[in-house]
């Protein structure tokens, strides 16, 4: 897996879930189909006067999540913003050819009451259940920085195979100082809640 196939199987899915935070800190979401995808950058649409667009404008930040029939999930946490005003055009005239049902929605003179925004700094987590062991990566999308996640083993690990024993996924790995395989890792902290010592860590 890699971030270009991880694009792609978005663009499959077709319509997204877009979450968002409103002004007064509610969670907010909904689902967008009208998106271009780039190999660097994601380009969507909606209207200036709708919530989503101010909550855009005012804070920028957005989650976006696929969900593949192979239970495969993916999620892309980033900034959008407006693309500059001579590139509105551009942007909405290739979204608008590859989602040929928004004609019907803004018909002629009507899409005008649209904007573009862009997404070309992300993290994208990749998750895919429906293998086993389970296998997660994050790729980057642009100059971001990946935030560490999940539960780590430390040195006061003491050997005695509890949190082996109660990984549903089986991916602690014996040694002097027991280990997390990361990518089979669910993060549901079973080794963090039966570690006697307390060497499990939460990042």
């Amino acid at each position: 897996m890699d971030l270009v196939t991880c694009l792609k199987k978005m663009k499959l899915v077709g319509v997204l879930a877009f979450a968002t935070v409103d002004s007064e800190g509610a969670p907010q979401i909904r689902n967008i189909s009208a998106i271009h995808y780039e190999s660097d950058a994601l380009y969507f649409f909606t209207a200036r006067g709708k919530n989503f667009c101010k909550e855009l404008m005012e804070d920028g930040r957005v989650q976006i999540l696929a969900y593949t029939k192979y239970k495969e999930m993916i999620r892309l946490s980033g900034k959008a913003y407006a693309v500059p005003e001579n590139e509105q055009k551009k942007w909405m005239d290739v979204i608008f050819e590859e989602q040929p049902y928004l004609a019907n929605v803004y018909p002629g003179d009507t899409r005008e009451i649209g904007i573009i925004f862009c997404i070309d700094k992300a993290e994208v987590e990749y998750f895919n259940l429906g293998v086993n062991p389970i296998f997660r990566e994050t790729y980057i999308l642009g100059n971001v920085s990946v935030k560490e996640k999940g539960y780590y083993i430390t040195e006061s690990c003491i050997g005695c195979g509890k949190c082996m024993k109660h990984c549903p996924q089986k991916c602690i790995e014996k040694g002097t100082t027991f280990v997390i395989q990361q990518e089979h890792c669910l993060h549901c902290g079973n080794c963090y809640e039966n570690c006697p010592v307390k060497a499990v860590i939460r990042k």
